[in-house]
């Protein structure tokens, strides 16, 4: 932790984890404080090593942001109103607020749970953002979420799977 008296805390340290995964996946990461939540998600899916190919949401103190135009059409009108993403920034936020929560594909529900574990000053000659630790390699898309990705290492672990070579091929 900084003391605000000797250096503005201009980063926020991140962890970040993908819910119900066991053992747990990961990420650290240092992003500056004024990371809109539209930069944010393309942060998370560099760090869990995904494509983008699917609608997001980040779920904090009861409000939905994202694609807000895409978010609040016909088919979403059971949920509450989602607001635009782009504007706003992780500063706007208590930083010692509750964790809130990344969801990204709606169909896998790859449901992340976000702390933001300290505030810090920025170092000097360190790229933001950064991950700075982790476990686990990200689970690849489509692969049917928490229990599909448990299948896939199943087969994955068993050479005389007979899905063993296609799903090998598959995930890469």
């Amino acid at each position: 932790m900084i003391h605000p008296m000797f250096d503005t805390p201009t980063v926020a340290q991140l962890r970040i984890t993908l819910a119900e995964g066991s053992p747990p996946i990961w990420r650290r990461l240092l992003v500056l404080r004024g990371t809109t939540l539209g930069d944010l998600h393309h942060i998370i899916q560099a760090a869990f090593g995904w494509r983008d190919s699917h609608l997001h949401e980040f779920e904090i103190g009861g409000l939905r942001f994202g694609d807000a135009e895409i978010l609040n059409e016909d088919e979403y009108d059971s949920m509450p109103r989602a607001f635009e993403e782009a504007g706003v920034r992780l500063s706007d936020f208590r930083w010692d607020a509750p964790p809130f929560i990344y969801l990204f594909d709606f169909g896998d529900s790859w449901t992340h749970e976000v702390v933001v574990e300290d505030l810090l000053g920025s170092e000097e000659g360190r790229v933001y953002p950064a991950c700075i630790e982790g476990t686990r390699s990200g689970p690849p898309e489509d692969v049917g979420g928490i229990p599909g990705y448990g299948d896939l290492l199943e087969v994955l672990a068993d050479r005389d799977h007979s899905e063993h070579k296609n799903m090998q091929r598959w995930a890469g």
